[in-house]
């Protein structure tokens, strides 16, 4: 390598250091629910994870959290125990399934209304964090547009409708608004063919549950951004003890096969998470990184068909960084510089 090229490469590699402090920061000041962080950094392909399964994880991730921690002080977790850890991505769903999948997130939820992350394994089975008003209206509101995906995906042969749901209250609330609104949109439609039947008994599966957050569990929702960006670069990290991306990946995996050995020609529909969602949604996909999940929120009640390609998936959303000159951009440059100047 000679001079003039090593030269680049440093340049680039504190070009790319300093643009993922700059992207860490500026998510944690301007972050919002509907808004979503950048692609700032060069990802690791699912492919790429595959194939360095029970390896060494690469230290850019570990580099990021070390900069994330500087900035944040959280309580040390006790649950970290019980959830998944994995060092690489599933293999992919199969090309074809025996029945039809749904994702249905939860409705607004007193966690979201308090502003906190809610996703301690603790929740499970409880009342707690349940739906707000709104909740239980967006959760029977999405009866209606999942009842006409349904009829547009249509199999003659699949007409029972299953829900399962994550074990969180308000996941499984939203399974119930939602399941009562179809029952009564189907009693009082015209037609005189049973057009579905619906399984009376609503499942439970923890598969489904939340992503768990670790330290950033009971603290503010912007704090999601502390983990996305290094989501978008390592799927497998663990920072802050939070639930890896491949590890969502894995139980997701674990439960659509289950539901294919369990049941044939059903449509189930899922009630579960944000996070949940997202990366599941990219995972059955295919997509090359699972890690950019971010950037295709689900909204508080919505629904979406899950699909083996990308063809269904929204456009993403990215989150704009702010522009030159304003009070937030100097802000951010003077924090990044802080950062930089400890980190040396």
């Amino acid at each position: 390598m000679n001079m003039n090229t090593s030269m680049d490469v440093n340049a680039n590699g504190r070009a790319c250091k300093m643009n993922a402090i700059l992207q860490v920061i500026m998510m944690m000041v301007t972050l919002q629910l509907h808004l979503q962080p950048a692609v700032a950094f060069a990802p690791v392909s699912t492919a790429a994870l595959m194939q360095r399964c029970h390896h060494k994880q690469h230290q850019q991730p570990q580099r990021l959290a070390q900069l994330a921690s500087s900035v944040i002080e959280a309580p040390a977790t006790v649950e970290s125990s019980e959830v998944l850890r994995v060092d690489c991505m599933p293999e992919p769903l199969p090309e074809t399934l025996k029945n039809d999948y749904y994702f249905l997130r939860h409705g607004q939820s007193t966690a979201n209304v308090a502003g906190i992350i809610s996703s301690a394994r603790s929740l499970a089975y409880s009342t707690k964090h349940g739906l707000t008003g709104l909740g239980y209206e967006q959760g029977m509101s999405s009866a209606n547009p999942l009842l006409e995906m349904m009829r547009s995906n249509r199999k003659e042969s699949r007409t029972d409708i299953v829900f399962v749901t994550s074990p969180f209250a308000r996941a499984k609330q939203t399974a119930e608004a939602c399941q009562g609104e179809m029952r009564r949109l189907l009693e009082s439609s015209d037609t005189t063919e049973l057009e579905y039947t619906i399984q009376e008994e609503i499942e439970y599966d923890d598969r489904l549950m939340e992503r768990y957050f670790g330290r950033l569990d009971g603290e503010a929702l912007y704090t999601y951004a502390y983990v996305w960006p290094m989501d978008r670069v390592d799927v497998t990290h663990t920072a802050f003890d939070v639930e890896s991306v491949a590890a969502v990946c894995t139980r997701f995996r674990e439960f659509v096969m289950s539901m294919e050995a369990e049941k044939e020609d059903a449509i189930i529909v899922m009630a579960s998470h944000a996070d949940v969602c997202q990366i599941s949604q990219l995972y059955a996909a295919n997509v090359e990184n699972v890690g950019e999940f971010s950037s295709y929120r689900f909204a508080n009640g919505e629904v979406r068909k899950m699909a083996l390609t990308d063809e269904l998936l929204p456009e993403p959303s990215p989150l704009e960084a702010p522009k030159r000159g304003t009070v937030l951009y100097t802000e951010m440059v003077a924090a990044a510089d802080a950062v930089e100047e400890n980190e040396e």
